[in-house]
């Protein structure tokens, strides 16, 4: 049995005659394998022992190079840590987009899917008269019920994000539409119009209305808010671009039955895109907001624990119907809500409620047809890209409410000369029309997206649904009121004339916000 050796040997073994002691052979047969070890790659000029004080006094303090070498160890590590890592490497880590535009993309592809349903009725007001007998006030109150749920399920839908996940509502939502969309080709009664129209397709379009917008602007998204969610409510008039050529042509040529169908379909395709890509919020893949500052945990464990870091913006445990509630009661208190609410209302009214519904009928009635009439309202979803995403551009960059009232006097101007363009053909003064109002068409969403939330702070996107029932509750009255003034007088006229005065009143409306400075103090229900 070998005795251990003994540790005072250590300073008292004769040092071996070499001409320098830095040879790697001058290790005493005494020290430790581990001790040679770790100190051989360690040995740096730093660390020689000069020749001169090799004597038995200088090698006593033998235990003080263990750590002068730990530095020498602990920067070797590092440097062969980062060998790894390649200068090219870490440029393309740096590059990756943030995970804010890959949902913004997505929810991009899913309001143009949903959009399809929003081409379909004003094509096919003509193709269900001459089927079916139904009137244009039928037919009209079908596509009325549709945007007053599109509109009052909007805040419900927003608190319900809050509570199960945007992935879940947008998902069911766009099954809802390819179900009221498909089921139609069975019907035979004009309930059942009002049923699969009005209800099943309000519900699901409502439940991904631009409150969806707001939702994701609001979570993922700190810096270039406006431009995003001019982005994304132009993905509403990009899917009418996309549809109502697709829907007019479907009509004409095979029957508005195929036309619906398409439309089912392009809602069903896009629900397994929502399923793998859409993200809740920023934590769940370990990021911040697009432009937040991240606040780095007290310790390392904290990033493991997701109530270490509580965010504020979450909403408070409560229902959805019953949050959505307390904003609207907590809103309502503020002057703010009611004159973005009103100018919203008269925005809804000129916008899906008449032009939306009733231009491909109108223009039809002066002898244009159908398709060329439904290529015009594409074109006003084209031009609708390009100024939805200008306007969200403006808003980070300009008053908010001085482009509201810009925008509702430019859109009632051009509606008071509409009546005046119809014709059997399109001649330069319609095409000038269609540049014009499509530029105009939803540009006023931006601005009011960014007031809500200024005003409201993190119930914003709940105050927008609100705001956004406003909206639809007048393109409902205006969808219902105009096919009341066709059924009636035989034209629609009268309907451009009110639409355009309105527009007026919703301009003065959007000044009057900026005596108002103390509502966007308010604070937040909850």
């Amino acid at each position: 049995m070998t005795r251990p050796p003994d540790p005072p040997a250590v300073a008292d073994t004769p040092l071996p005659q070499r001409p320098t002691p830095t040879d790697p052979t001058t290790s005493t047969p005494t020290a430790p394998a581990s001790t040679a070890a770790a100190t051989t790659p360690a040995t740096t000029p730093a660390t020689t022992v000069p020749a001169t004080a090799v004597t038995p006094a200088a090698t006593a303090p033998v235990p003080v190079t263990a750590p002068a070498t730990a530095p020498a160890a602990s920067a070797s590590a590092v440097a062969s840590a980062g060998a790894g890592s390649t200068p090219p490497e870490r440029a393309r880590r740096v590059r990756r987009p943030h995970w804010a535009w890959f949902v913004a993309a997505t929810a991009f592809v899913a309001l143009v899917g949903a959009a399809g349903f929003r081409a379909a009725p004003s094509v096919l007001i003509d193709p269900l008269h001459r089927e079916f007998g139904w009137s244009t006030a039928t037919i009209s109150a079908a596509v009325s019920i549709n945007l007053l749920l599109y509109g009052l399920i909007s805040p419900f839908a927003a608190a319900l994000m809050d509570r199960l996940g945007m992935r879940r509502v947008v998902a069911c939502a766009l099954l809802l539409v390819a179900a009221g969309s498909g089921l139609t080709v069975f019907m035979t009664a004009s309930w059942q119009l009002l049923l699969l129209w009005g209800v099943l397709v309000g519900v699901g379009t409502g439940s991904m209305a631009l409150t969806f917008v707001a939702t994701v602007t609001s979570r993922w998204f700190v810096r270039h808010q406006g431009l995003v969610a001019g982005v994304l409510t132009a993905g509403g008039a990009a899917g009418q671009l996309v549809f109502l050529p697709l829907t007019a042509h479907l009509a004409a040529d095979h029957g508005w039955k195929s036309a619906s169908l398409a439309v089912s379909a392009a809602a069903l395709a896009v629900v397994p895109l929502v399923l793998l890509a859409l993200r809740e919020r920023p934590e769940d893949v370990g990021t911040t907001a697009l432009g937040a500052t991240p606040t780095p945990p007290a310790h390392p464990s904290e990033t493991q624990l997701p109530s270490a870091q509580p965010q504020p913006a979450q909403p408070p445990p409560t229902r959805s119907a019953a949050r959505a509630v307390i904003v609207l009661r907590a809103a309502a208190r503020h002057r703010t809500f009611w004159l973005l609410a009103a100018g919203f209302a008269i925005c809804g009214a000129s916008t899906n409620g008449l032009i939306g519904t009733h231009f491909v009928p109108a223009a039809h009635d002066h002898g244009m047809p159908v398709t060329t009439a439904a290529g015009l309202l594409a074109l006003v979803g084209l031009f609708d890209i390009a100024g939805t995403i200008a306007s969200g551009w403006l808003t980070d960059r300009v008053d908010p409410r001085a482009l509201l009232a810009v925008y509702y006097s430019l859109r009632g101007a051009s509606l008071l000369f509409l009546p005046h363009l119809f014709a059997a053909t399109t001649e330069p003064p319609m095409w000038a029309f269609i540049v014009f109002y499509g530029l105009d068409w939803v540009a006023t969403v931006p601005p009011t997206v960014v007031l809500c939330r200024r005003a409201f702070g993190a119930d914003g996107p709940i105050v927008f649904g609100w705001v956004f029932a406003a909206h639809q509750v007048g393109a409902g009255v205006a969808a219902l009121g105009a096919g009341l003034i066709r059924d009636h007088q035989g034209h629609y006229d009268l309907a451009w004339y009110a639409a355009g005065g309105l527009c007026a009143v919703a301009a003065v409306l959007s000044l009057r916000i900026r005596s108002h400075r103390a509502a966007e103090r308010a604070p937040t229900a909850g």
